[in-house]
């Protein structure tokens, strides 16, 4: 356990910091096991309310070798950003890793932390609201995702923030599945697909969250975000790009992308 809060020490003070972390701060873990170990020993280190999940996919053939074809890492509260009229400047660290994904946001009913549904139209009545969004993919460093996915798990599953874009209306009628999504920055498409490519969909994001959260011990009787997956893919962004994520009929979500400062 030394060398695991050693690690997500040097995890937390890069963020708070705003600084780069040129190589993996200590032995890099070989399983997810690990990877949540560091994870909870920086979330207990950091501190901050944590109002969401960022659920992500694990590719074949790491998904057999690590028993999981998704991962979990935290959202915090001050790294989420509702979009009105403006649009919000959601800051990276520039010399690490940074990414945009366009994404569905599910939010899990307060009160449903032992929820187990196993089908969709039961992962329907725990949730009570489906958002438009962005994710932030952010890290101190750099090789995060080309590491592979317990050292993306390991820290906070590469996120920095999230977009939380306008209310799906009548999303209980909606195929989420079948939503076109395109993911534009500066103007230019680099991305465009449904979740259907996204494993068992949103839903199935839900599921995993709730049975690995659960098996963590974490509590989220009050509620919580899920950002469901990358719909179009991870696309690496710069400090002054702009990102839009348009989800068909059902509108756009927008930001700037920024630097991140010492916190």
């Amino acid at each position: 356990m030394g060398d695991f809060r050693a690690i997500a020490e040097a995890f937390v003070d890069a963020r708070r910091h705003a600084r780069a972390l040129p190589d993996y701060p200590g032995v890099a873990p070989q399983d997810l096991a690990g990877a949540y170990q560091i994870q909870d020993a920086a979330i207990a280190i950091d501190g901050r309310m944590i109002v969401g999940w960022k659920v992500g996919k694990i590719n074949a053939p790491l998904d057999e070798q690590l028993g999981a074809n998704r991962l979990a890492g935290p959202i915090f509260a001050d790294t989420v950003v509702v979009a009105a009229d403006g649009v919000p400047d959601m800051p990276i660290f520039a010399e690490g890793f940074a990414a945009a994904e366009a994404e569905l946001l599910l939010h899990i009913a307060p009160g449903n932390a032992d929820a187990r549904p196993e089908t969709d139209a039961e992962t329907r009545l725990v949730i009570d609201e489906v958002r438009l969004g962005i994710e932030i993919a952010s890290s101190p460093y750099p090789g995060i995702n080309s590491d592979g996915p317990a050292v993306t798990a390991s820290d906070y599953g590469n996120n920095h923030g999230l977009v939380v874009g306008a209310a799906l209306d009548d999303w209980r009628d909606v195929d989420l599945c079948a939503i076109p999504v395109r993911t534009l920055i500066d103007g230019e498409v680099i991305g465009s697909a449904t979740a259907a490519t996204m494993l068992d969909g949103p839903y199935g994001a839900v599921r995993f969250l709730l049975a690995n959260l659960a098996s963590r011990g974490v509590d989220i009787s009050t509620g919580v975000w899920v950002s469901s997956g990358a719909i179009t893919g991870v696309h690496p962004v710069s400090p002054g790009q702009r990102v839009e994520a348009v989800f068909g009929m059902h509108g756009s979500v927008y930001c700037t992308i920024g630097t991140a400062k010492v916190v």
